[in-house]
């Protein structure tokens, strides 16, 4: 993207959501903007107090700059089949670049490190730099102290300690760092920014160490890479995806949060801003279901060790037996704050920490959960004794409780409703359970769980369906669209060519899709308990495409998901939402839109012959 074109008019402090990358080590990652600054960074984890937070608060926030220091053009790209990030200045004297990634260490306390390197280079004539390291702990709340030592800077704060090393002088300002040097041809410099404290000592990045760690990271992830089974069409962007993925997960626990990133916003200037660095029950079938079909069955399995560790089946509460989000450590705790001291992306406050939705009722994520575990049960391990008796009594919660009003999936804050999407996966969770049942042999009390699963059905079918509107709608009763049920042929509900739901499909077609972009409701003609409006979510567009593929209109469904291909944003990588002029809104990356690209590719390959 160049200045001049959608996501670049406003607050010229802060670049577009979309003009940023990813980099990582599996614990927490860095948005390095297109500029060469990284303004979101948290340590030690993805759920830590910020560090780095420009993102939120230009000038409160901090980042770590680093740029050439003379008018200049940027691009940015991976280095291929990497997290390994390059951002390439292109200026009137010279060609330089950045090379940002972290290592990725094993379980040895060096994981602790979270080294992130940036190797910048002149590639071609010769230019100037500048560099500041700005760090903002805890969200900004929290000061620190500056103290340079012969061969690096450090910053502590009460909480956490940094070293930065560098192959250039470094100077120091007040709560910063900063450098100004020149490289001509064929030279280089080298900045590291290392976690220390207790066992973890401070340690220098020389060159040669730096171009060792850049050869052991890229060797890294196109090894992992190369246990991808997927051939088909879109090679280069499902593989994008999963190397996404496998970024935004949590290594010690195998949790994948849904985005690396809090409160950026649906709406600029709306309060629509939530975090999301937790985990999400309902990605959990998606998640399985991709990551088996690409092969990557370790990723799978860590999930699944995710969910058995740290997702208690057996216990009530309130809501029942399960949350709809667990933190990356499988905590239950996730009290949601605002932080009034920063303005939030482009001024849309408020900037929240944690979240309250981890309380509401969400009867979806049942079918999620059960989904997930029938899956990993047929391609993965079959499910164990123990976990088959506490799924069981999850499915009896599940016939007891499916009729109840909930929050639904889009988590709306405006009381509990008959949402037939959660009626929707209340039916898979029973369906997929009796799948088991029988072709395991399994106890299970099976007539109790069909005449449920068999009501269920029913009540979609006399109550979800508006004969007015000739579709499914969202709430029982109503006359309101939800692309939510673009997931009922996904999920086997009903036959992708079944007249409803053909008829659905069309209605769903010209009520919220626009240019392949589906919108996930209409808030003015459903209040979820929220001012302003939104975007067109992601996910959904990806869901529109298989649904399309699946009903056997597959030129549609290529068109649609060629579109929704140049919507992403120039790595690749979708935010939650699209907004009107193309541009990303919302947390970013966000795993869950990449689940369905992944999906939506597969079946579409399928179609396709």
């Amino acid at each position: 993207m160049t200045a001049g074109e959608p996501g670049h008019s406003g607050d010229s402090r802060y670049l577009p959501i979309g003009d940023h990358g990813l980099i990582g080590d599996l614990r927490t990652v860095a948005l390095v903007g297109t500029n060469g600054t990284i303004d979101w960074y948290c340590c030690p984890r993805f759920d830590a107090p910020s560090v780095f937070a420009a993102i939120l608060d230009a000038d409160r926030g901090g980042s770590f700059e680093l740029a050439a220091d003379t008018p200049a053009r940027t691009k940015q790209f991976y280095f291929p089949d990497t997290n390994v990030l390059i951002t390439r200045f292109f200026a009137d004297d010279g060609v330089g670049e950045i090379q940002d990634f972290m290592p990725i260490a094993d379980d040895s306390r060096e994981a602790d490190r979270h080294r992130m390197i940036r190797r910048v280079s002149c590639v071609r004539g010769s230019l100037p730099f500048r560099a500041r390291v700005a760090p903002r702990f805890d969200y900004a709340r929290q000061p620190h102290t500056v103290i340079p030592q012969e061969d690096r800077v450090l910053f502590e704060s009460a909480s956490l300690s940094l070293s930065l090393t560098a192959s250039v002088p470094m100077e120091t300002d007040g709560q910063d760092a900063w450098a100004k040097f020149e490289l001509s041809e064929g030279e280089q410099a080298v900045f590291a920014l290392d976690r220390i404290g207790g066992d973890l000592a401070a340690r220098g990045c020389p060159i040669a160490e730096a171009e060792d760690e850049f050869t052991a990271t890229v060797r890294y992830w196109r090894r992992w890479l190369s246990s991808s089974r997927y051939r088909g069409r879109w090679r280069e962007v499902v593989h994008r995806s999963a190397l996404t993925l496998k970024l935004l997960t949590y290594a010690p626990t195998g949790g994948i949060v849904a985005a690396p990133t809090t409160s950026l916003p649906e709406q600029l200037g709306g309060e629509r801003n939530w975090d999301y660095r937790y985990v999400w029950i309902r990605d959990a079938a998606f998640c399985v279901y991709a990551l088996l079909r690409l092969g990557f069955t370790k990723e799978a399995e860590a999930f699944m060790g995710f969910l058995s560790t740290h997702v208690p089946l057996s216990s009530d509460s309130g809501t029942g037996p399960l949350q709809i989000m667990y933190g990356i450590d499988g905590r239950s705790d996730l009290p949601e704050h605002e932080l009034g001291h920063l303005e939030g992306y482009r001024g849309s406050a408020p900037v929240r920490i944690g979240n309250a939705a981890a309380d509401q009722l969400q009867l979806d994520i049942y079918g999620a959960l059960i989904d997930s575990i029938y899956l990993y049960n047929k391609w993965g391990d079959p499910i164990a004794s123990d976990r088959w008796d506490e799924l069981c009594t999850l499915v009896d919660w599940v016939c007891l409780h499916w009729d109840q009003p909930d929050e639904g999936i889009w988590e709306t804050r405006g009381g509990r409703k008959n949402f037939v999407y959660s009626r929707l996966m209340c039916w898979v969770a029973i369906e997929r359970a009796m799948r088991v049942a029988i072709q395991r042999g399994l106890p299970a009390d099976i007539p109790r769980w069909r005449e449920a699963r068999d009501a269920i059905y029913q009540e979609i079918m006399r109550r979800g369906w508006s004969a007015k509107l000739r579709a499914f709608v969202q709430h029982f009763d109503e006359d309101v669209l939800d692309a939510s049920l673009l997931m009922m042929p996904l999920a086997k509900f009903v036959s992708p060519t079944d007249p409803k739901w053909l008829s659905t499909l069309d209605v769903l077609g010209d009520g919220l899709v626009s240019d392949s972009l589906v919108y996930r409701y209409d808030p003015a003609v459903s209040s979820d308990g929220l001012r302003g409006s939104e975007g067109t979510f992601s996910i959904c567009s990806f869901w529109y495409v298989e649904a399309l593929a699946r009903a056997g209109r597959v030129d549609e469904a290529r068109l649609a998901f060629e579109k929704m291909l140049t919507y992403a944003n120039h790595l690749g990588l979708y935010a939650e939402e699209i907004g009107h002029t193309g541009e990303q809104l919302g947390n970013f990356p966000q795993a869950i839109t990449h689940l369905a690209l992944i999906s939506a590719a597969f079946n579409l390959d399928h179609a396709l012959g």
